[in-house]
């Protein structure tokens, strides 16, 4: 490692500007509306039923002889038997199934209502199932 016993000065040398003086940042106050957590409630409402309806799903699949029919299925490319056997499961919410060689994705969402015609909640189970 050198030395150097000299400092070098920056040419031309940097304007220092004295400090401003009695200008402080004052943040414009904001308004905001109340909470309503009434869509929140709704939603955790129908999140716990897709975490059962997605509990009975695991379920189903921990059957060894149903989950290798629908990895047979999914291995020849036959999506329309993998959703026959998802819909045999007999789940109350609608699911959709991806897969590819390495894995299975199931989607399950909430039914819109008349209250709300949007669907609220997704519960996605992504599983792997090969390298």
């Amino acid at each position: 490692m050198y030395y150097y016993p000299y400092q070098y000065q920056i040419y031309p040398p940097l304007p220092v500007y004295p400090p401003q003086m009695g200008y402080q940042f004052q943040p414009i106050p904001r308004s905001y509306p109340p909470v309503d957590v009434k869509i929140f409630e709704d939603s955790i409402k129908s999140f716990r039923l897709l975490m059962a309806q997605g509990s009975i799903l695991l379920d189903r699949l921990g059957d060894l002889v149903f989950a290798r029919k629908m990895m047979s299925a999914a291995q020849q490319g036959k999506k329309a038997d993998v959703d026959h056997l998802i819909s045999t499961v007999g789940l109350k919410v609608p699911v959709i199934t991806t897969f590819t060689p390495s894995g299975v994705i199931f989607e399950l969402t909430t039914q819109p209502n008349q209250n709300n015609p949007d669907s609220c909640c997704t519960l996605k189970v992504s599983m792997k199932w090969g390298i």
